[in-house]
């Protein structure tokens, strides 16, 4: 039980045979990592600008929105059971997540009001800093105890969110989550608190990445599960931000 997201259960982290490893070019850093999560924001970031300019010059972002949703999260099963692959498909995850992030964020534009991207980036933002910082200094340190409650807690939001999501489609359940009650925004704070605890686990597995001298192509990896937290937290403080607005 090392982290809730999925791409830090895979084997490579902690089963990497040191015969794979020729010299120390070929193995994972930090500060590789670092740089190849920039790489990603950057390609995420001018998805991004891609759906939000369209939108915002009168064409429907919807066809690329739901199939940047749907082919990053393809790419992420692949990469999820193929890792070695990730310095191909991370690139892409990137894209599609950019074009994606680009057309909800417009949506929330229109329809809550002018600015609310901005503030969810801001945000998100200030909040990973935040968290790294914790890491970086042990204010927070990440036990197998935290881990736990951390991992826990995340299962649970997925299946309360599938749960959700299967009787509103079939049912006239109406989720809890939705609208803007005290307990929906009470629900959306508690997700980003969780969302935000992931990022710390994030943190400590691309370290263990490092110190266990993992294959160079696991950079992308790591870097790609850490964009893959920052879409969680971004998409749930638009969400919030969106609850809060609504009289």
């Amino acid at each position: 039980m090392n982290s809730s997201n999925p791409f830090f259960k895979n084997k490579n982290f902690t089963n990497t045979s040191k015969a794979d490893v020729l010299d120390n070019a070929d193995v994972m850093t930090i500060s590789g990592t670092i740089n190849k999560s920039l790489i990603l924001l950057g390609l995420l970031a001018i998805a991004f600008a891609v759906t939000w300019y369209m939108t915002f010059q009168g064409y429907n972002p919807m066809v690329l929105t739901i199939g940047g949703a749907i082919s990053g999260f393809v790419l992420v099963l692949i990469t999820s059971f193929k890792p070695e692959y990730s310095r191909q498909l991370a690139p892409g995850y990137a894209i599609c997540e950019g074009l994606f992030l680009g057309g909800i964020s417009a949506i929330f534009e229109l329809t809550s009001y002018a600015g609310i991207a901005m503030q969810a980036i801001s945000a998100t933002m200030v909040t990973f800093v935040v968290c790294f910082m914790l890491y970086k200094y042990e204010i927070i340190k990440v036990t197998e105890k935290f881990k736990s409650v951390v991992i826990s807690a995340t299962i649970a939001i997925a299946a309360f969110y599938l749960i959700s999501w299967l009787l509103s489609m079939f049912t006239s359940y109406q989720p809890v989550h939705y609208g803007n009650s005290w307990m929906s925004i009470g629900i959306s704070i508690f997700v980003i608190i969780i969302a935000s605890l992931n990022l710390f686990l994030d943190f400590n597995q691309i370290e263990k990445g490092a110190l266990n001298r993992n294959p160079k192509y696991m950079e992308w990896f790591s870097a790609m599960g850490l964009i893959i937290t920052l879409v969680w937290l971004y998409v749930e403080f638009l969400r919030l931000l969106s609850k809060l607005s609504r009289d």
